[in-house]
This record gives structure tokens, C-alpha cells and sequence, in this order.
């Protein structure tokens, strides 16, 4: 057998010869392209041929276009500047002509074109014409127009925020961005800032430890890093900043820059200290009025065992009285200042009850007169003829009243004149104190109402006191939705006016016990018992009747308020579950709208801590949860049926 090896392989034909391509060759590869319109023009610039690409992206069968000028695919406005020739001329002279700009297609329609016109010369050197390649980059176009929109809205926002210092940095901190609210908050201009590192912006001490670098690291490896910490500005003045760096990554991961947002801070970091400074002050009065408040005590306690003693001693006894004065002008600064604290730490409550501040003027009047008599004022009063119903506490706006009228009388000489009247302008009722005394000066008109402000008192502090008065005054008329202004002129003998403004409510029902459920009045008090549950109104009913009461029963908010206008009774048992209107309601409403409301009992299977705190803000007495106790029962209302 022979060797496979010495088999002979068959002869191998040699390849064709390559031609060189003809012209109908290089016409149907040109035919053939869809994505390009390629023609030929005439030195002209008549189309002498047309591609398939020409025909899909300009809309001409070739019969339509070849032979026509080339100038049909230019809107009107390129005409006009005589653009087409304009090309032709450049591509002749150049050899070449490449432009992009709006084309026109055959139904009218505008795409966005890519040109580009070649000069044609022949073997003998002699001008053919020009080739002319067209390529619809319409989408591309409106592609890049949205980018470049986006861009343009994302700088104008960038450029146009003020209130923040929003700018880009490189990898290593330098800054590549700058925008209004950077060059407001730091004072530096683009050209100044742009390229320098942003340490720049940090003080000496910061600058020293690296801390710029540090915050670029933790925003490198955490993707963010916020802080707060004074920053300092072009002029070398410092502000307190909130700052947000942002790393920033490409799609591959790769770290592009940071974002810094910078806020400036100065102002709510000063108004937060004055807070703060406000709140250890208030802590501080309290503080100051309870420890002062123990040694009052035995002095007040001595003074009453002193006055039950025959004091023989004309010097004892007007060391007495002059004690006495000087013990109620001690209680009443303590009191201010708990006030005060209380009011500052928002730990104190007023009632929300009708007053008529007739009577208010009448109370404040009565207790302020004295002081007036002893310096021989002429203290007038002027009132409304009608009531002035409005909402509130009606201890603490005597008390505002009192304290305006009580500085009128001190400021005011021996002899002078106190005015104070009481009306009504449109929604609101108005409280006016005037005097006749030194007035106050244009300088401190405006901070007269100030914790610790005084006006001007000569160096013996004749008129004394802390200042604490007519702070006091402005926040007990603003937690009644009120406000309060002072107006003079400074001149002696002009004096002062203060104002204040409450909104007037609408007047309450003022009951009168009756006989409107026609029980019979043989001195016993009354009780209202409340409850949806007619079995257990009834026999509470009928408990109360056998605690020596007289009961008058109704079984849903509504009837129950009514009644309580109408009958006045002495107590009321209110059950909470109840139609119409909720017993809470029913509690609020009486507050709101009755004169002189009855002591409100809560009786409900609603037991829990919270329910009790409801019903004690909306105005109950007591809080009992069924089945009721009946010695408990009893024993409440002896107390309180013996206060009234």
C-alpha cells in the first residue's frame, strides 16, 4: 500500500483577473445607497441624476427633478440671500462646499441637511459640474437641540438661584462652575474664583487640618457629605454655612467632579442662639420667682401675726405699713415673673370663657384706684353702653388692664390726669388707656414693649421696676388674638396712649333658672344628667333625686345644650358618646357661649389617660368612668354643689 504522503495533489486553477469597474458599476453602488442623497449637478446646478437616497429623503421620483435647478430644495429665506449660488460659486472656486442648514423636501416639509458639493473635472482638466451629497440629520439635530435646551434651562436655574451657592468642582477640588447665589453669598466674580481650589472658602484654622480634603474624602467614598461651620467670604467677613457636597460619576463609574450647594445660615443661626438665650432667661425667671417666692411666705405670715398685735409703737406700726406696701409690690414682680416665664415656655393656659370687658374695667378700675388717690389723680372712665362680649381669661385681661393702668398712675405727676375707656370699632373691642405724665421718647416707643425695656428715668430710678409690665401685657393680648400699640410724642405733659384690640364674640347666653322643664323651684339644686342610654339617664336620674337633687334628663348633644342655656342648672352629668354633638363638643360649646357655665361631670365608659385629657381641656370638672361609684358620685357633688 503506498504512502498517503506521496498521493500528488491535483493542479489548482489560477484566479480571474480582476477588472476594473465600469461606469454601470459605479452607477448602481451610487443607486444603492438609501441613507444619502447623491446626485450629480451641471456647472449650472441642474440635477443631471438622482439616487435612490435623494428620492427617499427628499420625496422626487427622478423624472420630478432631473432638469430642474437645484435651488428647489432651499426654503424662500436662502433665496433670498442667494445661498445656492453662493454654494456653487464657493465649491468652484475651492474645490469643495460644505454647509449644514434647513432643505426643503417636495411636500413642503423642512429637514435639517448635512451638505457637501465637490467640483468635477474631467481627465483633460475641463469643469463637469459638481457632485452633491445630502444627509438628513433632522433627529440628530432635535436631539442636540434638547440637549442643548436641557443645558440652557439647567444654567439659567444654576445662574438664576440666588439663595444658593450651587458650583461645580473637579476631582481634586478645583472650581469649574460659579453661579449668582455663589457669587452673592461669597463675593467673588466667575473669572475670580474659576480655577482656584475651593478651600479658599475656609478659615485659617480649618484650612490647617485638611478639613477641605477630608470632606472631598467622606463625599467620595459615601457619595455625599453635609455639614454646617463657618465659611468665609471674598472680603474675609465670615457666615455660617449649611454645605452639601454630592459626588459625581459618569456611566462607567468613573469620578467626573463634586457638586457643592452652599446656604448661608448667618441669620437662623443668630435667631436660633436668641432662642436658646430667650429659653435659659424664662428658665431663669421661673427659677428666680419660686426660690424668691419661699422667703415671701414667713414675711407674709409674720406681717399677719404682726397685724393681730396692738402695736403701741407709732415707729413699729409704720414699719408695719411700710412692709405691707413693699410685700405686695414684691408679690406682684414675682408674679410678673412667673408670668412671664410661663408665657415664654408656653406652659401657661388661659380660660377661653365669654367676658364682658365693661366689668373688666370695673375689676382693673377698683384695684388701681387707690394708687390714684394717693397721688391725687383725676382717674376718668368711659364705657360702651352695651356689653363687650369677648373671648378669654378673664383674671389675665384684668390683669392687662391693671398693669396699663397701674404704669398711667406711676408714670403720671401728683395731680395729673388718668383716661380710660372701653368701646367698640367694627369686629373688634377696644381698651384705651391715656395720661397726661412725661410721655415716652421717639427712641424707645418702639421697644417699650420689650422684656427689661424702660423708657428714660433719670439716675435715682424714681419710678423703679424691671421692665417686665408691658412685655407682659403684649403677650397676654396676643394669646387672646388681640395687639396692643403705644403712641406719643415725648413731650412732658402730652403723655401717652396705649390701645388694645380684642375681637368681640358673640354675646353668651346668659341663663336664669327656671322652670322650663316644669319642675318645680323648692331650693333644691339642680343637675342635668346627659345620656343616650335612656336606662342609665333614668336611674341616674333618680340617684340624684335620692341625693336630695332635682334631675331634669335629655339624650343627645344638642337638647343638652339647649338646656343648659335655658334651665342653668347647678351641675351637669354629661355622658361623652353622644348624638348630634359629642359631650366634648357639647363641653366646648358651653365654655364658648355661657356666661357663667355650670361644673361639667364626665360620665363614660372612656377610660383610658388620653380620654381624661381630653375631657379636662375641653372643660370638665371631674373625669368618671361607668358603672359610676355612688359614694365617689356623692361625695363630688357636696364639694362642688357647696361651692356654688
Amino acid at each position: 500500500m503506498a504512502d498517503a504522503r506521496e498521493v500528488p495533489f491535483p493542479p489548482v486553477a489560477p484566479p480571474p483577473a480582476l477588472t476594473a469597474p465600469g461606469d454601470a458599476d459605479f452607477r448602481l453602488m451610487v443607486d444603492a445607497v438609501g441613507d444619502y442623497a447623491i446626485f450629480l449637478l451641471d456647472p449650472g446646478g441642474v440635477v443631471r441624476s438622482w439616487n435612490t437616497g435623494a428620492r427617499r429623503i427628499k420625496g422626487y421620483a427622478a423624472h420630478e427633478v432631473i432638469g430642474r435647478h437645484f435651488s428647489i430644495f432651499y426654503p424662500a429665506e436662502q433665496l433670498e440671500r442667494g445661498w445656492p449660488e453662493h454654494e456653487l460659486k464657493v465649491a468652484r472656486e475651492t474645490g469643495r462646499f460644505e454647509d449644514e442648514g434647513w432643505r426643503l423636501r417636495k411636500d413642503g416639509t423642512r429637514f435639517w441637511a448635512n451638505v457637501i458639493i465637490t467640483r468635477l473635472i474631467d481627465a483633460d482638466g475641463h469643469f463637469r459640474g459638481f457632485s452633491k451629497i445630502t444627509r438628513d440629520l433632522t433627529d440628530r439635530r432635535r436631539h442636540e437641540e434638547q440637549l442643548r435646551m436641557s443645558e440652557e434651562r439647567f444654567r439659567l436655574l444654576m445662574e438664576g438661584v440666588k439663595d444658593y451657592a450651587i458650583f461645580m468642582l473637579d476631582p481634586s477640588g478645583h472650581v469649574v462652575s460659579w453661579n449668582a447665589g455663589a457669587r452673592r453669598f461669597k463675593g467673588y466674580e466667575a473669572h475670580e474664583i474659576i480655577g482656584r481650589h475651593f478651600s479658599t472658602f475656609y478659615p485659617p484654622d480649618a484650612q490647617a487640618t485638611g478639613w477641605p480634603n477630608e470632606e472631598l474624602r467622606i463625599a467620595r467614598r459615601d457619595g455625599r457629605f453635609q455639614d454646617e461651620g463657618w465659611r468665609v467670604r471674598k472680603d474675609g467677613t465670615r457666615f455660617w454655612a449649611g454645605v452639601v457636597i454630592t459626588a459625581l460619576h459618569d456611566e462607567t463609574g468613573t469620578l467626573r467632579g463634586f457638586a457643592k450647594v452652599t446656604r448661608d445660615l448667618t441669620e437662623q443661626r443668630r435667631a436660633s442662639s436668641l432662642e436658646d438665650e430667650g429659653r435659659r432667661i424664662s428658665t431663669f425667671l421661673a427659677m428666680l420667682g419660686h426660690e424668691l417666692r419661699n422667703p415671701l411666705a414667713p414675711i407674709s405670715n409674720a406681717l399677719a401675726l404682726m397685724a393681730r398685735e396692738k402695736l403701741e409703737s407709732r415707729t413699729l406700726r409704720l414699719a408695719q405699713e411700710t412692709i405691707a406696701r413693699q410685700l405686695k409690690q414684691m408679690v406682684r414682680l414675682v408674679d410678673d415673673l412667673l408670668d412671664i416665664g410661663r408665657i415664654t415656655s408656653g406652659k401657661i393656659r388661659l380660660e377661653a370663657k365669654p367676658v364682658d370687658l365693661k366689668e373688666v374695667v370695673a375689676e382693673a378700675i377698683e384695684a388701681t384706684a387707690p394708687a390714684a388717690e394717693n397721688k391725687s389723680q383725676q382717674l376718668r372712665i368711659e364705657a360702651d353702653d352695651t356689653a363687650l362680649w369677648v373671648t378669654g381669661d378673664r383674671a389675665r385681661l384684668i390683669q392687662v388692664l391693671s398693669n396699663l393702668v397701674g404704669n398711667a398712675i406711676k408714670f403720671t405727676p401728683a395731680g395729673g390726669h388718668v383716661h380710660v375707656r372701653a368701646d367698640r370699632d367694627g369686629d373688634k373691642a377696644v381698651l384705651t388707656v391715656r395720661d397726661d405724665g412725661p410721655g415716652i421718647a421717639s427712641q424707645d416707643i418702639g421697644r417699650i414693649f420689650n422684656l427689661f425695656e424702660q423708657g428714660e428715668q433719670d439716675v435715682a430710678r424714681l419710678q423703679g421696676g424691671l421692665g417686665l409690665g408691658l412685655s407682659l401685657v403684649q403677650q397676654l393680648v396676643s394669646l387672646h388674638s388681640g395687639d396692643v400699640a403705644a403712641y406719643s410724642r415725648g413731650v412732658p405733659g402730652e403723655g401717652s396712649e396705649f390701645v388694645v384690640r380684642l375681637p368681640l364674640s358673640v354675646p353668651p347666653t346668659i341663663a336664669e333658672r327656671g322652670q322650663a322643664d316644669g319642675t318645680q323651684l323648692d331650693g333644691r339644686p339642680l343637675v342635668l344628667v346627659v345620656d343616650d342610654n335612656q336606662d342609665s339617664a333614668h336611674t341616674m336620674a333618680e340617684l340624684m333625686e335620692v341625693l336630695g337633687c332635682r334631675a331634669s334628663v335629655r339624650h343627645d348633644g344638642p337638647t343638652a345644650l339647649d338646656a343648659i342655656k335655658q334651665l342653668a342648672p347647678d351641675l351637669v352629668l354629661l355622658d361623652i358618646g353622644l348624638p348630634g354633638l359629642s359631650g366634648l363638643q357639647v363641653a366646648e360649646r358651653v365654655r364658648a357661649e355661657v356666661a357663667n357655665p355650670p361644673p361639667l361631670i364626665a360620665i363614660t365608659g372612656y377610660g383610658q389617660e388620653r380620654d381624661r385629657q381630653l375631657s379636662f381641656d375641653a372643660g370638665f370638672f371631674a373625669h368618671l368612668t361607668k358603672p359610676v361609684d355612688a359614694d365617689q358620685l356623692e361625695d363630688l357633688l357636696r364639694r362642688l354643689l357647696d361651692r356654688r
